[in-house]
């Protein structure tokens, strides 16, 4: 006899989740201004965010109707907005990212869309913000987690590793880029029996970086 088996996997809430140095705020439309100020620079497309160098809105209305496609929220989607925690610059908007693609049945997830203020690139900001949402993710009964980038993005690349996840190899011919060329995603994934080890190796980059507030480098 064939047994169904139980899906742990559940839909977190959208619900803040703070960390020492930053927190994850659900995204809300009212957020989209200061998001504007963080994340429409050259910087932040020329790797791929939003479609590539080609997606940069020319302008703050054509970020807000970019922004509001982007990080739609739904029934399988939670977006979020990076503030900073703490310091002269405590609330300041700094990024957006989503935990998004959520399968229960296969206890799959998928976070992306991720982007930050290049001020705060090494900072610290983006491991404490993938400590927070694996730990969401798998605290819900996740098993894995894809994170992906174009292959041509090297420094994003390198970044996924250093996380501690794993290469899975080239989605070929993955989607369109905002320029009309065809992107080839490099795709990469950490697994529930990977995450004990991961979620170490983060929090030791965390101490590693003190105490102090993240600054805005250049502000």
């Amino acid at each position: 006899m064939c047994e169904t088996r139980a899906v742990t996997a559940r839909i977190p809430a959208a619900e803040p989740l703070v960390g020492r140095f930053i927190r994850l705020t659900p995204f809300v439309p009212d957020d989209v201004p200061e998001l504007a100020k963080a994340l429409r620079k050259p910087a932040v497309f020329a790797g791929g965010y939003g479609g590539g160098p080609a997606g940069l809105p020319a302008d703050d209305a054509a970020f807000e109707r970019f922004a509001l496609s982007y990080y739609a929220g739904g029934p399988l989607a939670l977006p979020w907005t990076v503030r900073l925690q703490g310091g002269d610059h405590d609330g300041r908007v700094v990024g957006a990212t989503k935990f998004a693609d959520l399968d229960l049945t296969n206890e799959s997830a998928h976070i992306g869309w991720t982007a930050y203020d290049p001020r705060v690139w090494a900072g610290g900001v983006n491991v404490e913000a993938k400590l927070l949402l694996l730990g969401m993710a798998f605290d819900h009964g996740f098993g894995r987690v894809k994170l992906q980038a174009d292959s041509r993005n090297e420094r994003s690349r390198a970044a996924i590793l250093r996380l501690g996840a794993t290469f899975e190899g080239i989605a070929r011919r993955h989607k369109i880029r905002a320029d009309g060329s065809w992107r080839d995603s490099a795709v990469y994934s950490i697994l529930v029996d990977e995450w004990p080890e991961v979620r170490a190796g983060l929090e030791a980059r965390l101490v590693a970086r003190g105490d102090d507030p993240v600054q805005l480098v250049g502000a």
